[in-house]
């Protein structure tokens, strides 16, 4: 992928966060129809915390990060996640309805230098304030990473991984509140496109009971998103379509792309989900109460530790999809110093809580 430095390539003289919030805000709004009210509501939650920042601002990370962290930035590169953090792992079922545990989210997947993704997740971890060492935090991320490098395989919690399927087991009360949550949808109609995409994603033989709006997500808010409730087989069943658009990684770098999602999210090494689908520049997919995320704020020192290396198996997986790439990242691997990943989540948060701050000045409309 050809390199282009952003702002002139002097991390001194980097532009300012409202600047390049402003300028992304209108790429966006040439890319699919913007639901003010929802970006409304994401510069509200953009100032809560600088983990929620973080979360909604995939694109600041991807004009900067090359200057805040210069040594990675010449690393091989692959299909990344891009818009990688510790809430972007949750469950789903595959094509044999066993349960996966992995990366959920694909929408900033683009070719990226390796080391991004680990660095943007170890930050992560040090922004959603886990109680955990940071310096063991980027220790047991690599471990997990090599591990899935070197023994690419989806994480299945029906084999494998059976010692988180007690922490993703939705309960009753989290059923009755998901269903709850889904008869309170505001009722829309999408686009005659969307609608017909949400349709032919249903059971054969379901129907169709209502069309809703659905706002949900961090830096996705402000995209339209739309979901179908229909009956089938004695019961109800969700399908939701969110507007897709070219990775930020692109706005950010000055090239036209195209989304990598399908690719990245159906990866040689994947149990992908085959509900997910991309349609319209929509990407529509199942939701049900048994996908879902483990809260790693949740759960005890123990589970943390062990959730820290499944996340780095898993995105050392994702890697490893991309032919030639084990290789050549493994070299590189050699070539970093001891403390490398540490290092960069430290200087990479540092320049997050910079933007948050300068965030946290700005005066919202009530």
């Amino acid at each position: 992928m050809t390199k282009q430095k952003p702002n002139g390539g002097d991390k001194h003289k980097l532009r300012s966060f409202l600047e390049d919030n402003e300028d992304f805000e209108d790429w966006l709004g040439h890319q699919c129809d913007v639901v003010k009210e929802d970006l409304d509501h994401k510069h509200e939650r953009m100032q809560k915390d600088e983990f929620t920042f973080l979360r909604a601002t995939f694109f600041r990370w991807a004009k900067i990060i090359e200057e805040v962290c210069p040594d990675l930035k010449d690393a091989p590169s692959v299909l990344s996640v891009g818009d990688l953090h510790v809430e972007n792992y949750g469950t789903w079922r595959d094509a044999e309805g066993r349960l996966v545990w992995g990366i959920n989210d694909f929408d900033e997947a683009a070719d990226i230098p390796y080391p991004f993704d680990l660095v943007r997740l170890a930050t992560s971890v040090r922004l959603a304030k886990t109680g955990l060492d940071n310096g063991l935090v980027a220790a047991l991320l690599l471990e997990g990473y090599q591990k899935g490098l070197a023994e690419p395989a989806p994480s299945l919690l029906d084999e494998q991984e059976s010692w988180m399927r007690p922490y993703v087991a939705c309960s009753d009360e989290e059923r009755r509140d998901f269903w709850h949550e889904v008869r309170h949808y505001q009722e829309k109609k999408p686009p005659a496109k969307v609608a017909s995409a949400l349709k032919s994603k249903l059971p054969k033989g379901a129907k169709l009971e209502r069309f809703a709006s659905l706002r949900k997500g961090g830096g996705s808010l402000g995209r339209p998103r739309y979901v179908a409730i229909a009956s089938w087989a004695g019961g109800m069943v969700v399908r939701e379509a969110k507007a897709l658009v070219p990775s930020a990684w692109h706005w950010a770098h000055g090239e036209k792309g195209k989304s990598r999602l399908r690719k990245a999210a159906k990866g040689e090494f994947r149990a992908f989900d085959p509900h997910l689908d991309v349609i319209h520049h929509y990407v529509v997919r199942r939701i049900a109460p048994d996908q879902r995320k483990i809260d790693l704020g949740r759960t005890g020192m123990r589970l943390r530790l062990d959730l820290l290396r499944a996340m780095g198996f898993d995105l050392g997986a994702v890697h490893a999809a991309t032919p030639d790439a084990r290789e050549a990242i493994e070299s590189d691997l050699d070539k970093q110093k001891k403390d490398w990943l540490h290092s960069a989540a430290k200087t990479a948060a540092k320049a997050v809580k910079n933007d948050f701050e300068e965030w946290k000045k700005v005066k919202l409309p009530s």
